[in-house]
């Protein structure tokens, strides 16, 4: 209990604890009536010194000696840090050593004593009071946990046994398909041998009728059919296959479903000391931007190697999917989705079936392609060069899709009207989930067409890098929230817009940050291992992890230039703002306008649908926009106060350089 805030008693008479005490006794400390002040005095074992209750404690109650009982304590041997008495400062024990006053002594003992309780009082029992509201949070996020792992568990247990009863179900089934094709056989032989029996029982009943007849024309018209009779007809040896069993490896089993993550040892030295606070920061990290290295992470590269860069030639990369470590397919600003190998060849293409550019694809683990057409408000399916298409909900518009584990596959979709993101899980051709408000009632994801990407983790989290929240959104495979994570705050103040996920084998998290040009790792359970960096890596935006661990990264190069708008038609009808500053991105296929702060592209200018650009003075940027132009027809002006003559070389390059060479692949391997 707090000191501060305990109650407090009347002070009380300590023999009779009725009547209010006058006097007080310093040598026993207590308080005392008038009419106990002689039952107390009685007590002959100990002096006593009784004064009125207002001058208590006036004279000092020294302490009497242990050496020589009848004598009080008034001096101090500073050697031997005890009270002693005149009688002890002459004996041979205090020799030479050096006494003070026990008043004197007395005083600074009070003062250390009062400098014990003011800390006590200010900061001690606050920061007991701070750890064990912590250690109560502590408890509760572990029961939480613990249940939503119990939760986790129970749907891994649903989703076997579905798998269990899909397996037992076609088993079954082809039982039955051979049961019925040889039920078919034995009820036709059947049918047969019934027929035969009722013909030799009918020649029974003719032969005897003709010899119990005298009429010769039976026995004449008697054709004998008994050699057709002797030859039995076929013995069809049918019997079901049998059911063989397979062993089952309980060991094999405990891997195929899953296992808990390694917690770090815990390892409590001097656990409530608290001496010294040590800062968080030093206490976790080495240096700005790397965390000390933990197991999670110890088979990833301390620097990432650049195996091979390819152009894909379909312009900016959509996304990418990895058939195998030496097989990539791709979608870009095309209809076709292509098939690459690590040197640059074109080795299959799929045409979408409208015509469109596809969005988003996936391979399932049974080998069908899937991919997304917005523009159709479709999910599309291919094998063997035929497309089916899935019922999408009316209304919604598919953007991202991944295949799972357990062969279903997640399909992110916006509504016509941006308002709402929801994840739909589909098994087979059917609805059978969908993932888009938390526990509360509140929205998981961001509304809008920002870029959203979902990938599912081995754990079977679905994972969604969401750009428009700046964030990757994790729920397990029951659509409960388990952690948002939004960069890595700690060692950078820069926003996180995240472009691209992907999860590895060991269920790491990747997600690429276009915008700081780096790729952020995580654990299974949200917490950040290390950043990829490197001077290769320039706007990452798509990633495709292979499953021997390759991972695939799509670039977009672009060059970035600090503008200031200047008020015309055209920048009215876009609302933007008249001398505000934005970033002005330079491609090679396109000129980009984007925000100041998040560097997200707001339009894009083609360099084939622009009529004509360039500076009209020192500092004044202009182009005209053509009418197949995402603006329309229209000028714009900019203000380029520095970097006006590598602006100019940008434009030139870009104009040069075939357009294809805009986007690339680059090919990271993590050891």
């Amino acid at each position: 209990m707090d000191p501060q805030c305990r109650a407090q008693d009347a002070v009380r008479c300590y023999i009779c604890e009725r009547s209010f005490p006058s006097m007080h006794c310093d040598a026993c400390n207590v308080c005392l009536c008038k009419s106990c002040v002689g039952e107390h005095l009685s007590d002959l074992s100990k002096s006593h010194k009784v004064v009125p209750f207002e001058q208590r404690n006036a004279t000092p109650n020294y302490p009497r000696c242990t050496k020589h009982t009848t004598r009080q304590c008034e001096l101090h041997c500073e050697q031997c840090d005890i009270p002693i008495c005149v009688q002890c400062a002459s004996s041979k024990c205090h020799r030479g050593h050096k006494f003070v006053d026990m008043l004197k002594n007395l005083k600074s003992k009070q003062k250390a004593l009062q400098k014990d309780l003011d800390e006590l009082e200010r900061s001690l029992y606050h920061n007991y009071q701070t750890f064990a509201s912590t250690i109560q949070i502590k408890i509760t996020d572990i029961q939480e946990t613990a249940k939503i792992m119990a939760t986790d568990i129970d749907a891994q247990g649903k989703v076997w046994h579905r798998e269990i009863d899909v397996i037992m179900k076609h088993l079954k089934s082809e039982v039955k398909k051979i049961e019925s094709k040889q039920m078919v056989v034995l009820n036709k032989q059947q049918e047969e041998t019934n027929q035969i029996m009722d013909e030799i029982e009918q020649t029974i009943l003719d032969l005897k009728k003709a010899l119990d007849s005298n009429d010769i024309n039976f026995v004449y018209a008697y054709r004998s059919r008994n050699n057709e009779f002797r030859e039995m007809p076929p013995d069809h040896s049918l019997s079901l296959p049998r059911f063989i069993p397979e062993n089952i490896d309980t060991k094999q089993l405990q891997e195929q479903f899953g296992s808990l993550s390694m917690m770090p040892d815990l390892t409590y030295e001097n656990e409530f000391a608290m001496k010294t606070k040590v800062s968080d920061d030093d206490s976790i990290y080495e240096n700005d931007s790397t965390v000390k290295t933990t197991d999670a992470e110890n088979s990833l590269l301390d620097e990432p190697k650049m195996i091979v860069a390819r152009n894909t030639g379909t312009g900016t990369l959509n996304t990418a999917v990895c058939l195998n470590d030496e097989l990539i397919w791709t979608t870009g600003q095309s209809s076709i989705i292509k098939l690459y190998n690590l040197q640059g060849e074109l080795l299959s293409s799929i045409h979408t079936m409208s015509g469109n550019w596809p969005w988003d694809i996936t391979i399932t683990k049974s080998g069908d392609l899937f991919y997304t057409d917005p523009q159709n408000r479709t999910v599309n399916k291919t094998k063997n060069d035929q497309i089916w298409t899935l019922p999408i909900v009316k209304g919604w518009v598919p953007r991202s899709i991944c295949s799972t584990l357990t062969d279903d596959v997640l399909v992110l979709s916006v509504r016509h009207d941006d308002k709402q993101t929801q994840v739909v899980r589909y098994t087979g051709s059917s609805k059978t989930q969908t993932i888009q408000f938390n526990e509360n009632g509140q929205p998981l994801y961001s509304p809008g067409c920002y870029k959203k990407i979902i990938c599912e983790n081995r754990n079977m989290d679905i994972c969604v890098s969401d750009y428009g929240a700046g964030a990757v959104v994790v729920v397990n495979q029951t659509g409960i929230l388990r952690f948002t994570y939004r960069g890595y705050q700690c060692t950078t103040k820069a926003s996180f817009f995240p472009s691209g996920i992907a999860t590895d084998g060991k269920g790491r998290i990747l997600t690429a940050d276009s915008i700081e040009q780096r790729i952020h790792i995580l654990d299974q359970d949200g917490q950040f291992l290390r950043y990829v960096e490197h001077k290769d890596l320039h706007f990452p935006r798509v990633l495709c992890i292979s499953k021997g661990g390759t991972l695939f990264v799509t670039e977009w190069e672009a060059q970035v230039f600090d503008v200031v708008v200047q008020e015309t038609e055209g920048s009215k009808r876009l609302n933007l703002e008249n001398c505000g500053q934005y970033k002005l991105y330079v491609t090679m296929a396109s000129i980009g306008l984007g925000d100041y702060d998040k560097r997200e592209v707001k339009v894009k200018w083609r360099f084939e649908y622009i009529r004509r650009y360039g500076f009209h003075s020192r500092t004044l940027f202009s182009l005209e926009a053509g009418r197949r132009c995402e603006t329309g027809e229209g000028f714009f002006n900019f203000l380029v106060h520095q970097n006006q003559e590598h602006l100019t070389s940008a434009l030139d390059k870009a104009t040069r350089v075939n357009k294809e060479d805009e986007a690339f692949s680059v090919k990271f391997k993590f050891l």
